[in-house]
């Protein structure tokens, strides 16, 4: 087996226009004592790939590899690892370590660990033919979910799950989601599959189009009133200005929740939007327990997740197209058939 790969590489970020990821040939990783190393198969793109390549989160180490919704293949197992088997079907998210010692880990709060380090941030991603992840914090994923569909539930659709949850979701309950793209499109699919009346707002005629085929019960934009008030709201995209917008429509005890790890500033706002008892939250990253969770929910829907195949070469189209908003569901990177 050659001792390289190919990737797609980050040396300095900058504008997606500009292309600055680049495929070149790198040595491939070897798993130490407590990893496994996959054979990438697909692997999904994510805005915060795109918040990467173009340096709008603070980079650890340069040249990095991003992509953090990996599906592969188990191909070598470290020394210590037990539990796994050549062969297998398994998953990365953008969880990709955690010091299991301090008070958050203790809480099962490891997302929030000061420690944690980060798929395609802290370590290479998954824009490459192989990875190594350490055996803990694979994602063990059923066959019956075919790559493609797998590689964005690993992040859209764990984050979308997380943030119904921390929302506090009820079944039966009205539900706004402000931006309608990958992640929100999976997060209604759980929302209906959890009788909720879901409310969308968006601005592009596709997204109007699939969040009403997908069961919307009101498709409209930001600044328009729907017919009721909403109990949960959960904001997608990366923009404060959403956040009174969203307030505005929120019942009085209800809860928005801000699902982006970026975001513009939040614009001033008067008192009367949070008064009431409404609470406003922001999500930070997930859990392991949320990835297992939601894989179970996902095969028991079962989620259907609309995607948009590139090969690895063209990372920078992919991202792009995101980026200009010309995507309708989520975009994966075909790196090896299966």
């Amino acid at each position: 087996m050659p001792h390289t790969m190919h990737a797609a590489q980050l040396d300095q970020p900058a504008p997606i226009d500009r292309r600055p990821l680049v495929l070149r040939t790198v040595a491939r990783p070897e798993p130490n004592a407590s990893e496994i190393r996959l054979r990438v198969l697909v692997c999904g793109v994510c805005h915060t790939d795109l918040h990467t390549v173009e340096g709008e989160l603070a980079l650890p180490r340069l040249p990095l590899i991003p992509g953090h919704q990996v599906v592969g293949e188990v191909e070598s197992l470290g020394a210590a690892v037990a539990g796994w088997t050549v062969g297998e079907r398994a998953g990365v998210a953008w969880l990709n370590s955690a010091c299991g010692g301090c008070a958050f880990c203790a809480r099962g709060e490891e997302n929030l660990c000061d420690s944690a380090r980060f798929t395609g941030l802290s370590t290479d991603g998954g824009y490459a033919e192989y990875l190594t992840i350490n055996s803990d914090f694979a994602v063990r994923l059923p066959r019956e979910i075919e790559p493609p569909q797998a590689a964005p539930l690993l992040c859209a659709g764990i984050i979308g799950y997380r943030a119904l949850r921390l929302a506090q979701t009820q079944s039966g309950e009205r539900v706004g989601l402000f931006g309608f793209g990958a992640s929100a499109h999976l997060a209604i699919q759980v929302a209906r599959f959890w009788q909720c009346e879901v409310y969308v707002f968006t601005r592009g005629a596709a997204h109007r189009q699939q969040a009403e085929a997908l069961g919307a019960a009101w498709v409209g934009s930001a600044d328009e009133k729907p017919p009721a008030d909403l109990d949960r709201a959960i904001i997608f995209a990366p923009a404060g200005g959403l956040v009174p917008l969203a307030l505005e429509r929120l019942r009085k005890g209800g809860t928005l929740a801000i699902n982006a790890i970026h975001m513009s500033p939040l614009p001033s706002m008067p008192y009367a939007l949070v008064y009431g008892e409404r609470m406003l939250r922001s999500v930070a990253n997930a859990t392991r327990r949320d990835a297992q969770e939601f894989i179970r929910l996902a095969e028991a829907i079962p989620i259907h997740a609309e995607v948009t195949e590139f090969p690895l070469a063209e990372a920078n189209t992919a991202l792009a197209q995101l980026k200009d908003g010309r995507l309708t569901g989520a975009a994966v990177l075909r790196v090896a058939s299966e």
